[in-house]
């Protein structure tokens, strides 16, 4: 059996009902092989508790989604945060997904975004461009936006994000489809890998 490894931190963290929904939720997800990515609760068909979440390879499938909430029901049921009744969403980030990790800059590096900073950087608190680096400290985009005066290019320290999104591209799709196709081909050879061992597993 594998260790378990602490996952990656988030670099938004929700605040007020929907960290305490966060909280509640993350260690469930984790223990089932998954990551969260956005808390929220909506005021749409009454009261909306959306969970976004995916694999750690970035894939998210009908059933995945069915199982987490599955999952997830019952823990919420015990610890009721909500003194409403709500409707419980479980959805994958979608393409044009959330940006709340350094891995996501660095796996979609390339690819245009906007984001949103909570102190002025470089006079500006809304950026869009492509990523065109990154590090563990921060990204720089390649602006497609520029006001006179501007440079081409920004570097936004990670510590200053507060939101942050990719922009839908016919590349984001092609890549978004290319990568998903790769991840669900890996899992599949290591599912056959996992099935020939418990073949040569002595009773």
């Amino acid at each position: 059996m594998s260790e378990q490894t602490a996952p990656e931190p988030r670099l938004i963290i929700e605040t007020g009902i929907d960290q305490r929904l966060a909280e509640i939720v993350e260690p469930v997800l984790v223990g089932m092989g998954y990551r969260l990515v956005r808390v929220r609760l909506l005021n749409q068909n009454g009261l909306t508790l959306q969970i976004m979440c995916e694999r750690n390879d970035g894939t998210m499938t009908v059933e995945d989604c069915e199982a987490v909430s599955t999952a997830i029901s019952p823990v919420l049921d015990v610890e009721d945060p909500l003194d409403k009744a709500y409707h419980l969403e479980v959805s994958s980030p979608g393409i044009d997904r959330p940006m709340v990790r350094i891995s996501d800059f660095r796996r979609w590096q390339g690819h245009l975004v906007k984001v949103e900073t909570s102190i002025l950087v470089e006079n500006r608190k809304r950026f869009r461009g492509k990523i065109v680096e990154v590090t563990d400290e921060g990204f720089t985009l390649e602006r497609d936006q520029i006001a006179y005066g501007e440079e081409p290019t920004v570097t936004i320290p990670f510590s200053t994000l507060a939101d942050g999104k990719l922009i839908l591209t016919d590349d984001l799709i092609r890549d978004a489809l290319k990568a998903d196709k790769a991840a669900r081909a890996a899992a599949a050879n290591q599912n056959e890998e996992d099935a020939d061992e418990g073949e040569d597993t002595p009773n």
